[in-house]
């Protein structure tokens, strides 16, 4: 080997141990590099999976509120549904009452809710049929008093209409359980529902 070639053989391998050196440099800078991206990856699914667990747990919490607020809402409507009946049968009770306490019922609104001389307005059955006995039961249960039979007569479903002039006192039976219903439908729901 002749000196130029012993410089080039020299200078490829000094060449060559340089690009084997680089090359191991970047096999090195390489393997790093997966390693640091193989754990950012590992982190972000990490996390993602925190956040998926974060979103389901907070759907589940909404899905179960919104569930729960159903289900009172629709035990409430069953409980009004409830007050509503117990109401209604009070006025069907009412309305089936033997007649002597019917008449001793409505002389008894004209009595509590009149000045004793107010017309008596009563629903055309009643009108017909009890109308006298009630106007003679108020005036004798309150002194001084002279109710009078209105020749009016009303669709009340129960009860009477105090009347006298422009001024009326609305004693029906619905009238008068709507009234009692806002003061007692917590009494009420408390014997129906404890």
């Amino acid at each position: 080997m002749n000196g130029l070639e012993k410089i080039t053989e020299r200078i490829r391998r000094d060449g060559q141990a340089e690009a084997d050196a680089i090359l191991a440099e970047a096999g090195k800078r390489i393997e790093t590099a997966q390693a640091g991206f193989k754990a950012q990856a590992a982190q972000m699914t990490a996390d993602a999976e925190k956040k998926r667990q974060r979103d389901l747990a907070e759907r589940l919490e909404r899905l179960a509120g919104s569930a729960d607020m159903e289900r009172r809402q629709m035990l409430l409507s069953a409980k009004q549904a409830c007050i509503d009946e117990a109401f209604a049968k009070a006025a069907d009770a009412l309305r089936a009452l033997p007649r002597d306490e019917y008449i001793a019922l409505l002389a008894k609104l004209a009595v509590d809710n009149g000045t004793g001389d107010q017309e008596l307005i009563l629903a055309k059955a009643d009108h017909d049929t009890v109308g006298q006995a009630v106007v003679a039961a108020a005036n004798a249960a309150k002194p001084g008093a002279s109710f009078t039979l209105s020749d009016e007569t009303r669709e009340l479903g129960g009860g009477l209409v105090l009347k006298k002039g422009l001024v009326e006192i609305n004693c029906a039976f619905d009238t008068t359980l709507r009234q009692l219903r806002q003061e007692l439908a917590s009494d009420v729901a408390h014997i129906l529902f404890d």
